[in-house]
């Protein structure tokens, strides 16, 4: 059990609100899960087909879906809870057609489960949701980076006050702070960090090149070649644009290894895009800061940050 797991999940079982700053990859998505299972499993009264106990909020459709097939592993054996996914790039008919068929649990992205909540009458969502038990905001300061702090505020007005919230990110903000205030009631902060005043992971080997801007792409290229074409690369650039011009440039340039590119203006094809890479045994994904949150890929050997992230504790983050 990682230090995160073991400061919430106890007080997560005994009704508390939880707070939680940990780094990328402390274990922050089994802190939440397993109470939440438990959490409705203890039930007294057997959940109805379509009664909603516990709903995961996450800011990206990559990130909801992985925390979606963690969940699918755990409900192989709880065959009596049913997971609905609700995330952007499936049309809203084929969100109700599988909540129909039985949901406790959803896993979604803000702006699909505000969609849904407010604007589609032939599933009274709404009405599904009284009995909510467990609402967990995962990585919540990249929500509110995002934008999402009025869509939050539209769907906590939907939701009963008495249930336990989870609140997991990487870092703290001011604005989190506000979101702490309006939708946890008296919450447990919890702080996990490996050493003093360090969020990232103390594994983790940084290391930076000072070049003109002219010869960036050139030194990129050169260092790939020197490690080899045999693993796996993540290459952050700014901007939708760079992304899909940089990510031809470097596939004529390394015609040896697969390119692929990932921003958030692809809508339906990032995931496929994201799970073609994730199953590679090797390969370059080239992204904006889409990726750069809770995305659990393994074996990447090299993190390339081409241009520097637009704030600094996105640094982190990548």
């Amino acid at each position: 059990m990682t230090p995160v797991q073991a400061a919430c999940i106890p007080l997560l079982l005994n009704g508390k609100d939880v707070a939680a700053e940990a780094v990328t990859g402390s274990g922050k998505t089994l802190a939440f899960l397993v109470p939440l299972l438990e959490i409705l499993q203890k039930r007294p009264e057997k959940w109805k087909t379509m009664e909603v106990g516990a709903i995961i909020i996450s800011p990206t459709r990559e990130l909801a879906t992985q925390i979606s097939e963690i969940l699918e592993k755990f409900l192989e054996r709880i065959p009596s809870l049913k997971q609905v996914l609700l995330v952007e790039g499936v049309t809203l008919k084929e969100d109700a057609e599988n909540l129909k068929k039985g949901v406790n649990i959803i896993v979604a992205t803000p702006g699909r489960l505000q969609d849904i909540l407010s604007n589609y009458s032939s599933i009274n969502l709404s009405l599904c949701i009284k009995s909510l038990e467990f609402l967990v905001l995962d990585e919540a300061d990249r929500l509110l980076d995002l934008g999402f702090s009025a869509t939050l505020d539209s769907i906590l007005n939907y939701l009963p006050r008495l249930r336990r919230t989870g609140l997991f990110s990487a870092t703290q903000t001011k604005e989190l702070q506000q979101l702490i205030r309006a939708g946890l009631r008296n919450p447990a902060l919890i702080v996990v960090k490996e050493k003093s005043n360090v969020s990232t992971p103390v594994n983790l080997n940084n290391s930076y090149t000072i070049v003109q801007p002219e010869h960036k792409l050139s030194v990129m290229i050169d260092f790939i070649r020197s490690i080899g074409f045999k693993t796996k690369y993540m290459i952050f650039l700014s901007t939708c644009v760079c992304v899909d011009y940089f990510s031809q440039v470097i596939q004529v340039l390394l015609p040896s290894i697969n390119v692929l590119a990932l921003h958030g203006k692809m809508k339906s094809k990032r995931y496929k895009v994201f799970d073609q890479f994730r199953h590679a045994e090797n390969g370059i994904l080239i992204c904006t800061d889409v990726m750069a949150r809770g995305i659990d890929i393994s074996e990447i050997n090299w993190v390339l940050q081409y241009d520097p992230p637009s704030i600094a504790s996105s640094f982190v983050h990548r």
